[in-house]
């Protein structure tokens, strides 16, 4: 079983990291001229990272995978894709606010 803590940190860890590699394949395709839907990059992403993450994170600490911690890998993954929306984009535009105000 997982705990409230370690889900928590565990997506704030996901979340950044999908949020990072989400701006690196938006970078590489833009810089390709390939055309994309940002919103399912980063869902695919998030999924892969926040999944995969949980489901590493299993293995390393020897949880049985069970019906219900299943359900957690897959709210995991969800709960990631919701954080990730909100990252790095918002993060990015709130330094560059920041160092525009400490020009003035």
């Amino acid at each position: 079983m997982i705990t409230f803590t370690t889900m928590m940190s565990l997506l704030a860890v996901f979340a950044a990291v999908a949020s990072l590699l989400t701006e690196g394949v938006k970078t590489f395709l833009n810089e390709m001229k390939i055309s994309y839907a940002s919103n399912i990059l980063v869902l695919i992403i998030s999924l892969v990272v926040g999944c995969g993450g949980t489901a590493l994170y299993y293995v390393n600490y020897q949880v049985p995978f069970t019906a219900l911690n299943s359900v957690y890998i897959a709210l995991m993954g969800i709960s990631n894709w919701l954080a990730s929306m909100l990252g790095y984009d918002k993060v990015k535009q709130t330094l560059m606010q920041i160092a525009e105000m400490g020009k003035r």
